[in-house]
């Protein structure tokens, strides 16, 4: 059964560091490009962070730039979301995805997806 899940997730303060975990069952992450995406309440889902099978290209929008780095234990068959420098802004549902290797748009597109987990929630809060 091709499966994600994720963990990892809790409260942090505002400027603190947390790291979340996508770990898969039944396929091996490093043949799929993994994104890692949030949804805050009342907003679009939008993608933060991803990482193509193909080359290890990594990318991440303006928003997270800097304070955000995806990487893939190939080992372990998990890819990691390490979040630096917490903004209250930050706090959403994560939640991982793959998708097919040979897609070349990029990887921040939630709908170029067809796996996801079930999410992990992450507040910033003083």
């Amino acid at each position: 059964q091709v499966q994600l899940v994720e963990s990892g997730g809790g409260l942090v303060q505002p400027g603190g560091s947390l790291r979340v975990s996508c770990a898969a069952s039944g396929f091996a992450l490093n043949y799929y490009t993994i994104g890692w995406f949030r949804q805050a309440p009342g907003k679009e889902r939008e993608g933060v962070s991803c990482i193509y099978a193909r080359d290890g290209k990594t990318y991440q929008p303006n928003s997270v730039k800097g304070r955000f780095t995806i990487s893939r234990d190939n080992t372990n068959n998990t890819v990691y979301l390490q979040m630096n420098n917490l903004k209250p802004e930050d706090t959403a549902v994560y939640t991982c995805a793959a998708r097919q290797p040979h897609l070349q748009s990029i990887c921040l597109i939630p709908a170029t997806y067809n796996t996801w987990g079930q999410g992990t929630q992450v507040t910033v809060s003083s």
